[in-house]
């Protein structure tokens, strides 16, 4: 069962207002019923992860001037990946970049359960996510490891750099 995370909702999850571009703010992947249920809150509303959480990170509303920003090609990332693995300095920017390609489409979580059944299980938190990739043929085991608030900011710079090129990164 792959997971789907949603793109950002036009307005804020916790006070209604509406998002406007450029505006900071913040995704949260929440474990729920169903799977991954994705927030997006304004940065201002952001009062620290909610119970549940798998993962949150800093963005900025899209501009529209962002739309022409191209993607780094996936082999590209899925390399970084690969050299990530192993250095614990580098586990949050990992962590991050396999949630991206798994939005993407390119990663996909494996069951974490006894295999039975089609309901996704999560792994506790001292366990690695388990990912598919059928474009090498192969498996890899990603902690998981959002970064702290002393280091958000820095890793969410560099996945931006990674991920983007042009005016977006």
């Amino acid at each position: 069962m792959e997971a789907k995370i949603n793109r950002p909702r036009p307005q804020c999850s916790l006070t209604g207002q509406s998002f406007q571009p450029g505006d900071a703010m913040v995704s949260v992947l929440l474990r729920g019923g169903g799977g991954l249920e994705r927030t997006d809150c304004l940065a201002t509303a952001w009062a620290g992860p909610p119970e549940k959480c798998v993962a949150w990170w800093r963005s900025s509303y899209p501009r529209p001037e962002a739309i022409g920003a191209t993607l780094a090609p996936v082999d590209v990332l899925l390399d970084i990946i690969e050299q990530l693995d192993g250095n614990p300095d580098e586990t949050a920017l990992r962590y991050l970049l396999s949630l991206q390609l798994v939005r993407r489409r390119v990663l996909r979580i494996l069951d974490q359960g006894s295999g039975r059944g089609t309901e996704l299980k999560f792994p506790a938190a001292d366990e690695p996510l388990r990912l598919a990739c059928r474009r090498r043929d192969c498996e890899y085991l990603v902690p998981i490891a959002p970064p702290g608030p002393e280091t958000a900011a820095t890793v969410e710079a560099r996945l931006a750099a990674l991920l983007w090129s042009g005016d977006a990164a």
